[in-house]
């Protein structure tokens, strides 16, 4: 849950909690206020920040709340990395900000969690379209993989639109697709989608396919990646995995 700006903390109870900047948290923290007042607040379940500097909030369906800029720099501070990149890819994809406001504001910032942050800017892109697609994109980059361009047009030879692709490696021809429980359980979807992957595969194109299931082995999907680059020409070491990597990616990540 991203900080509240709100002084009469009694309004807020736990079960009305829910992540109105979009993205609901892997792991379950406590409800976070930010205030300007001297205000006092002991209760199970709620934590609360004194700022010195002026909070500008939102209002969010009747709630205060910081704005989108300085919620991404707080959760920086506290929440898992993967998670961090994955608000601030929704952050941008929603409107809610742009990245070019995102890097300035977290430039020109002096807030705890505000270095962390920088470093995680270098991470989030525009067009994601999914907290998952955040996830494989950032376990391929982070085990040493080229990074590729999100949600792209391909055409083929003679610029005809042949399929958007989730993750594109354009050099190589790789394409590599997140497919969640809709893409899985909607014979229509399927349909479309097993016509559409055959359509770029005629085209030269390979297409790696990554489930929800698969997020449970996430050095398979890097090496499957990895070795489908390979096949197309690409020269880069294969995936190198450290215990930090694994510790963000592994059975106890949630995402």
């Amino acid at each position: 849950m991203p900080p509240c700006s709100c002084s009469r903390l009694t309004q807020w109870s736990a079960t009305q909690v829910r992540c109105v900047r979009g993205l609901e948290p892997g792991r379950a923290g406590p409800l976070e206020f930010s205030t300007n007042s001297n205000v006092v607040r002991e209760q199970q379940g709620i934590v609360l920040h004194r700022r010195k500097g002026r909070l500008a909030p939102d209002l969010l369906d009747g709630l205060r709340v910081t704005g989108p800029d300085r919620t991404f720099v707080d959760c920086a501070h506290r929440r898992p990395v993967v998670e961090v990149v994955q608000l601030g890819d929704l952050l941008i994809r929603s409107g809610q900000t742009r990245l070019d406001v995102l890097i300035a504001y977290a430039n020109t910032r002096h807030l705890h969690g505000v270095r962390r942050a920088r470093r995680l800017l270098r991470y989030v892109r525009e067009g994601v379209e999914s907290p998952r697609e955040t996830v494989v994109r950032l376990i391929l980059v982070w085990s040493g993989l080229p990074a590729p361009e999100c949600n792209a047009d391909i055409a083929d030879d003679v610029g005809s639109f042949l399929a958007r692709g989730d993750l594109v490696f354009w050099s190589w021809r790789v394409v590599v697709e997140y497919d969640g429980w809709y893409h899985e359980r909607d014979a229509g979807q399927r349909q479309y989608d097993v016509l559409r992957r055959e359509r770029l595969e005629a085209h030269g194109w390979t297409v790696v396919v990554v489930t929800s299931r698969d997020l449970r082995q996430p050095e398979a999907i890097a090496h499957r990646v990895h070795q489908a680059l390979a096949r197309s020409g690409y020269r880069g070491p294969p995936p190198r995995t450290s215990m930090m990597w694994k510790r963000w990616f592994g059975p106890a990540s949630s995402f």
